[in-house]
């Protein structure tokens, strides 16, 4: 009964939608409405600005983490379900008609609370992730691709450091939902269209 309870709240904590928020209140703007529509930190950075896509990166990436946080003192055991719900609750937010975003940051707050309460290896579980997003952000310039290739990093180490399957299952799981949502960013890269950020290099 925890675990519903805890996966019922955190997909509601996730559905909180961070960048519908920031452009409405900060901008007088709905982003679902400009850019690609999509309520994630990329499309807030190109809408609004630099300094909202970095805030609006920041909120999102933390819901996961604090849920996973919050699991961690009254259920630990219901703390990977309620990061996936999390990631479930951005993509497709009760608070927003059900439009949300990609779960790129969000996936990355799944892992930072992996490494933090689980596996215990915030440097090779999480930091090392990072730094993969920003080199191969810097190489290719594409948010959507460096963010599939630093989450697919973060499940080879998962298996290199010989963390719990059930972790390893989990971020996999996340690694294919993110996929799917990036479907047509996908189709994009292939026919050489997607769009590149113009501050790296």
């Amino acid at each position: 009964m925890r675990i519903l309870f805890a996966v019922v709240l955190s997909y509601l904590f996730g559905s909180i939608p961070w960048a519908l928020i920031v452009g409405k209140v900060f901008y007088h703007k709905d982003i679902r409405k400009e850019g690609s529509g999509n309520l994630g930190g990329t499309n807030a950075g190109r809408v609004l600005g630099k300094k909202a896509g970095i805030s609006v990166t920041l909120l999102d990436g933390f819901k996961a983490f604090i849920a996973m946080a919050l699991c961690a003192l009254w259920a630990p055991e219901a703390m990977i379900y309620a990061g996936l719900a999390v990631c479930v609750g951005h993509c497709f937010p009760v608070f927003a008609q059900f439009r949300g975003g990609k779960a790129v940051a969000t996936s990355f707050g799944f892992f930072l609370g992996i490494s933090v309460f689980l596996t215990h290896q915030i440097f090779w579980q999480f930091f090392f992730e990072v730094i993969c997003f920003f080199a191969i952000l810097y190489v290719c310039r594409m948010v959507s691709l460096s963010s599939l290739l630093s989450l697919a990093v973060g499940v080879l180490m998962s298996f290199v450091l010989k963390n719990d399957l059930s972790v390893s299952l989990a971020e996999i799981a996340l690694l294919l939902f993110v996929t799917y949502r990036h479907r047509e960013n996908i189709a994009r890269i292939r026919n050489g269209t997607e769009k590149k950020v113009k501050w790296m290099g």
